[in-house]
C-alpha cells in the first residue's frame, strides 16, 4: 500500500535517516519507538506528506487516502462541537452535490446517444462507488457514536470550541480522522489528554479499524493492545519487527546480548591473535606466519552493537519520615465553577503507607481535586491533614514552573541544603543530565528534560505523602519504567493521577473514582478496577437488551399475523431459489478472488523496491484485488440478508 524507498532526512550536519527504507501493508498496526528527537514524529510528516526527504521517496497505491493526528492542531473556534465533526465529510457533501447534478443534467439531457451522455454516466457510477467505499449513510449516528466513545456528552454536541481546553480539541480533531476512515491512520501520542476509559474506547475503535495504522505512543499498554508491527528508530537507522512493543523488547534484548557476546569473542580471539603475532614477529622461522595473522586481522569485520536505548534515569527516592495513621482527611468536599459543578459532598479518608490512584472521567475534577489537597483551589467544605505530614506534590504543569533562565545546575543547586549540596552533580548525572548538559537553560530544554529535571528538583527532600499529578508526561517509556520502579519502592503515602494503565497497575492497590455525587472506592489495583467497571457496564447492556426485547415481544403480540396466499408462498420461493444461485455464483467468485489475493501475496512479499514502477504496479494490482473483494463480501452479505 505504501513503500518508503531509500528516504533520508537531514538538518544541517544532521542525519536523521540514512537511506531507510520499508513496507506498510493494508492492515499492519506499526508502533514507532526510540529515543525524543530520534525522528518518529519527523517520520510521521513524511508519510502525511508533510516534509519532503532530502532523498528517497514515498510512494502510495494508487487512490489511497490518509489521515494524520499530529500534536498540534487548529480549529473553527467559532463552530459548536458537532459543526467542526462534520466537516470530517466534506468530500461525502462534496459528491452528494456532485451526484444531484449528475442526475439532474442525465435526466434532461437532450441526446442518450451522445459521449457527453454516456460520459455523465461514467461519472455518476464512479460518484456513486466512492460515496459507497466512504460509507455516507447515517451520518449523524457516526459522528454522536465517535464523539460519545471519545468521552463527549449530548449536550456538548452544540457548544463552541473555544469552550474546550486543547485536550478536548484534540479530541474533536481525532474524531474527524476517524470519521474520515482513510486507508492509513498516522497518530502521534493519540492518548495524550484522553482518561482511561475513552483510551479503551479508542483501543477496540482502532483493534477493529480496517486500514492501516502507524502511531507513535508513550503508552505501554496502548502499543501492546493496538499495535502488531514496531519499528525503532536508532542512530538514523531503523529495525523492524513483526511483535508489539514487550515482545519487540524481549527480542531486541536478546539481539543485543548475541551482539555483545560476539563482540566480546572476537575481541579475546584479537587480544590473543595480537599475542601470537608479537611472540612470533622476532624469529625468522615464523615470520611470514605473523605476518599472515596480520593480514587475517586487517580484514576481519569488527562486530558492532546496536545502540538499544540501554541509558535509563537513575530514581532513588529518600526514606519517608515518620507519620501519624490518618494522613488526610475531607469532609462534605464540593467545588463549582459558576454553573458548573463538578461535584459536591466528597468525603475521603487516606491512610498511612496506602497506594492510591485517582481515576474518573475527564472534567469530572481530578486535577481540581488534588489543587484543592494542595491549598491552590478554593472549595466547599474542609480538609484535616494528619500528624506530622510533610508533602511532595508534582503538578501536571510542573516542568512549566521551572525558571527558564536559570541553568540545570542552578535550579538544583538553588534548593540543595545541607550534605545533599555535595551530591547536586550526582544527583543530575542520575537523571541524565552530565557533562555541558547542567550549564544549559532551562528554556532551551526539550520537555522530557524539563519533566526530569523538575522530578530532580522534587525528590531532594524527604516526604511521607507524594501527590502525583500526570507525573509520566513527556517522559519516554523507559524513563516510565525507571519512576515506576523508584515509586514502587517508596515507603511512604501516594496519591496519583494517571491515565497510564501500565505505569499505574502494580503500583497503586486503592482506586479511588470520582464521581458528581460521591467517591467510589475500589480495593485492588487499576486493572482489577477496569475489570469491575466493564462487568458493571455489561450487566447494564444485558438489562437494557432485556428490557427491549421484552418491548419487541409486545410489539409483536400486538400486531396480527398476514395470511400469505398460495400465489404469493409460490413468487416468494421463486425469488428465494433465484437469490439462492445469485448466492452461490457470488460463492464461486469470492473463492477465485481469495486465490488471486493468495497469488499477489507471494508477489508483494517479493517486490524489489528499488524498481518504483514494478512496485507500484503490483501493490495497485493488489489494492485492486482487495476492492473487488471487499465488493464481493458486501454482495454476499446483501443477498444472505434477502434470503433470510
Amino acid at each position: 500500500m505504501v513503500t518508503v524507498g531509500n528516504l533520508s532526512i537531514y538538518f544541517g550536519s544532521r542525519e536523521l535517516f540514512s537511506r531507510v527504507g520499508f513496507f506498510i501493508g493494508p492492515r499492519d498496526r506499526i508502533g514507532l519507538v526510540g529515543k525524543n528527537g530520534a525522528g518518529k514524529s519527523t517520520l510521521l510528516k513524511t508519510l502525511a506528506g508533510l516534509q519532503k526527504p532530502n532523498e528517497g521517496s514515498v510512494a502510495f497505491a494508487k487512490g489511497t487516502t490518509v489521515g494524520y493526528l499530529p500534536q498540534e492542531m487548529h480549529h473553527q473556534e467559532n463552530a459548536t462541537v458537532y459543526e467542526e465533526a462534520r466537516t470530517a465529510f466534506a468530500e461525502v457533501q462534496r459528491l452528494n452535490s456532485r451526484m444531484d447534478e449528475l442526475t439532474e443534467a442525465i435526466s434532461n439531457h437532450p441526446d442518450y446517444t451522445s459521449d457527453d451522455y454516456s460520459n455523465k454516466l461514467e461519472e455518476l457510477e464512479e460518484v456513486a462507488h466512492r460515496l459507497e467505499l466512504l460509507g455516507s449513510g447515517n451520518i449523524e449516528e457516526k459522528i454522536e457514536k465517535v464523539l460519545k466513545g471519545l468521552g463527549f456528552k449530548s449536550s456538548d454536541m452544540t457548544r463552541k470550541m473555544h469552550e474546550f481546553s486543547g485536550g478536548w480539541k484534540m479530541r474533536v480533531e481525532l474524531g474527524k480522522i476517524l470519521l474520515q476512515n482513510p486507508d492509513l491512520l498516522l497518530l502521534d501520542e493519540p492518548t495524550n489528554h484522553l482518561d482511561i476509559e475513552s483510551i479503551e474506547w479508542l483501543e477496540e475503535f482502532l483493534v477493529d479499524y480496517n486500514g492501516a495504522i502507524v502511531l507513535i505512543s508513550h503508552d505501554r499498554t496502548f502499543l501492546d493492545n493496538v499495535t502488531n508491527r514496531t519499528i525503532e528508530i536508532s542512530k538514523a537507522k531503523i529495525y523492524d519487527y513483526r511483535f508489539s512493543y514487550s515482545k519487540y523488547l524481549v527480542q531486541r534484548q536478546d539481539e543485543i546480548d548475541k551482539q555483545e557476546q560476539a563482540a566480546r569473542n572476537q575481541q579475546k580471539y584479537i587480544e590473543d591473535t595480537e599475542k601470537l603475532i608479537e611472540k612470533f614477529r622476532a624469529k625468522n622461522s615464523k615470520a611470514s606466519f605473523a605476518q599472515s595473522l596480520i593480514k587475517k586481522l586487517d580484514k576481519l569485520e569488527k562486530v558492532e552493537v546496536d545502540d538499544f536505548d540501554g541509558t535509563k534515569v537513575r530514581i532513588q527516592l529518600q526514606p519517608a519520615p515518620h507519620a501519624g495513621k490518618v494522613i488526610l482527611e475531607g469532609h462534605k468536599l464540593g467545588k463549582a465553577y459558576g454553573h458548573l459543578r463538578l461535584f459536591e459532598g466528597l468525603d475521603l479518608q487516606i491512610n498511612r503507607g496506602e497506594k492510591i490512584a485517582l481515576v474518573g472521567k475527564n472534567g469530572v475534577g481530578k486535577s481540581t481535586l488534588i489543587r484543592m489537597i494542595m491549598k491552590i483551589e478554593q472549595h466547599e467544605g474542609e480538609f484535616v491533614p494528619g500528624y506530622s505530614v510533610s508533602v511532595g506534590y508534582y503538578a501536571q504543569n510542573q516542568s512549566d514552573e521551572l525558571d527558564g533562565n536559570k541553568t540545570v545546575f542552578e535550579t538544583i543547586d538553588d534548593e540543595a541544603v545541607g550534605e545533599i549540596r555535595k551530591s547536586v552533580r550526582a544527583i543530575l548525572g542520575s537523571f541524565l543530565f552530565s557533562g555541558d548538559d547542567v550549564d544549559k537553560k532551562v528554556k532551551v530544554l526539550s520537555g522530557g528534560e524539563k519533566a526530569r529535571l523538575a522530578f530532580c528538583k522534587l525528590l531532594l527532600q524527604p516526604y511521607n505523602f507524594l501527590v502525583l499529578d500526570e507525573p509520566t508526561n513527556h517522559l519516554d517509556l523507559a524513563s516510565k519504567e525507571v519512576l515506576k520502579q523508584a515509586l514502587q519502592k517508596y515507603d511512604g503515602t501516594m496519591l496519583v493521577v494517571s491515565h497510564d494503565r501500565d505505569f499505574l497497575n502494580g503500583l497503586t492497590d486503592i482506586v479511588y473514582e470520582i464521581q458528581p455525587d460521591r467517591m467510589k472506592i475500589w480495593q485492588g489495583d487499576v486493572l482489577d478496577f477496569l475489570k469491575e467497571k466493564k462487568a458493571d457496564s455489561i450487566a447494564l447492556f444485558e438489562r437494557n437488551k432485556v428490557e427491549k426485547k421484552a418491548e419487541a415481544a409486545q410489539k409483536l403480540e400486538a400486531t396480527k399475523p398476514v395470511e400469505v396466499s398460495r400465489e404469493d408462498a409460490k413468487e416468494q420461493e421463486k425469488l428465494k431459489k433465484k437469490l439462492q444461485t445469485q448466492l452461490q455464483k457470488i460463492e464461486r467468485e469470492i473463492e477465485e478472488a481469495e486465490k488471486n489475493i493468495a497469488a499477489l501475496d507471494v508477489k508483494v512479499a517479493a517486490i524489489d523496491y528499488s524498481d518504483a514502477a514494478a512496485s507500484t504496479k503490483v501493490l495497485d494490482e493488489y489494492a485492486s484485488a482487495k476492492s473487488k473483494l471487499d465488493g464481493l463480501y458486501e454482495q454476499w452479505e446483501q443477498v444472505s440478508s434477502e434470503i433470510n
